[in-house]
């Protein structure tokens, strides 16, 4: 007699589930590795592992109708003469012209003026359209000087020198030939149609020795008025931002692997680095050992999508906070009403990551004149900053429960987590206790 009762349906091995087998088949049919934008799509701990503790009786909450809770942020004020001060701690990442349309970047521009905040550049080079809308432009520095000249780095307003970038830290970029219009090319001095790939590593140095002399002559080119961040991607905390702080940075720009990219090979995206949860802690005792916490400011970036997120990182010790695909999603990417169109290229709106085809339905991660005509640069500017003026309004609601009358006031004894994993990266005890795994607690 058998007792074994086999199962009405087959089931999936969880080594070698149904998308693994279809991507072994690609590899095998092809040749080639996989390339997508975004950021990783496995789960991860994030920012939803952890709660905050709200006032009641040991806190004493403010009242938001009457009692006022501060937002602004002065980025820059180590070294540079004309440190940036701007109303929100979120900024707008860097997203490159080429990457990215030139409405889309218009757009990035004009909502982060009307909120208050900051763009970036990103590769490629300074578009007039950008720096003509934005009031405060962080020029992007990066290994492969696409577009980059000196005239561009005195007219901006702050210097990004980018080593690492979290969705790829220890990695180039890359955009493919068929966004490599007339316009990019002669941005990057490079052919049309060819693919182009940036180098992983800067030319001209190698070592934190060097950073400090390039930091040097940056500040030296621009009369030391504007202030030089330092960007990395989420692999070594700790050191990476020590070495920063050390060759001369104003501001770390800190990407953890959740951040987003145009394009990279998808083994990049979801093995490679750290989650942007697990970065902070180390980069803030790394400024704290230093003590520069606060005299160089923090930024983190990597999956940021709302006010809550924003003060969370905030109370585990950043300045302020980057956000590229949650903005991209607000001027219109993967908008549904492009349904047919993505159903069209064998996708979805929600799971639409072929960036780098240049195909995109909603005219912004694309160099296509008709698709581009989609982005009315006016409209998206005005959603993008709505949304910002909702991420600050949430961030200000939280630190304002917790008896706050600063965003920056939030600290991590105003935090819980709900996983063991989450309390470990945030170094905050797990709800219930005082428990830190490592440190002990009951």
């Amino acid at each position: 007699m058998s007792y074994h009762n086999p199962p009405t349906k087959p089931r999936l091995s969880a080594t070698f589930d149904e998308y693994t087998m279809s991507e072994i088949r690609r590899a095998a049919a092809t040749g080639i590795y996989d390339i997508r934008g975004g950021g990783a799509k496995r789960k991860l701990p994030h920012f939803d592992d952890l709660l905050f503790l709200g006032a009641s009786i040991s806190r004493y909450p403010l009242e938001g109708y009457r009692e006022k809770c501060g937002t602004n942020v002065v980025l820059g004020s180590r070294y540079a003469k004309k440190p940036i001060e701007l109303k929100i701690p979120i900024t707008i990442a860097g997203m490159s012209f080429g990457s990215l349309s030139g409405p889309a970047k218009e757009a990035l521009g004009r909502g982060a003026t009307i909120a208050g905040t900051s763009t970036t550049t990103g590769d490629g080079g300074m578009t007039e359209e950008e720096r003509g809308h934005s009031e405060t432009l962080v020029y992007q520095y990066l290994p492969s000087r696409y577009g980059m000249n000196p005239r561009d780095l005195r007219r901006c307003d702050a210097i990004e020198i980018v080593v690492g970038q979290g969705a790829k830290p220890g990695g180039g970029g890359m955009l493919l030939g068929q966004k490599i219009s007339d316009r990019v090319a002669e941005m990057r001095t490079l052919p049309k149609g060819i693919d182009q790939r940036s180098a992983s590593r800067h030319p001209d140095w190698t070592g934190p020795d060097d950073l400090e002399i390039k930091i040097l002559e940056l500040r030296e080119i621009t009369n030391w008025e504007k202030p030089i961040y330092v960007k990395v991607g989420g692999a070594r905390p700790y050191y990476d931002t020590a070495l920063a702080v050390k060759a001369g940075a104003d501001v770390v720009v800190l990407d953890g692997m959740q951040g987003g990219t145009a394009a990279t090979q998808e083994v990049f995206i979801e093995h490679v680095g750290m989650p942007t949860l697990a970065c902070i802690r180390p980069a803030v005792q790394a400024l704290q050992d230093l003590g520069m916490h606060r005299k160089v400011q923090l930024i983190v970036s990597g999956g940021i999508r709302n006010g809550a997120d924003v003060a969370k990182a905030l109370a585990l010790g950043a300045d302020a906070v980057s956000i590229g695909t949650a903005a991209l999603i607000a001027i219109g990417e993967n908008d549904p009403r492009w349904a047919a169109e993505y159903e069209a290229l064998q996708t979805t709106a929600a799971a639409y990551d072929d960036w780098h085809e240049g195909k995109d339905p909603a005219g912004i991660t694309t160099q296509d004149p008709e698709l581009m005509k989609r982005v009315d640069p006016i409209t998206a500017g005005r959603r993008l900053a709505n949304y910002l003026k909702v991420m600050a309004l949430e961030a200000q609601t939280i630190a304002r429960a917790c008896g706050k009358n600063h965003v920056h006031n939030l600290e991590p004894e105003d935090l819980c987590a709900l996983t063991i994993e989450a309390s470990a990266m945030a170094q905050v005890p797990l709800a219930g206790t005082s428990w830190i795994p490592g440190k002990g607690g009951y």
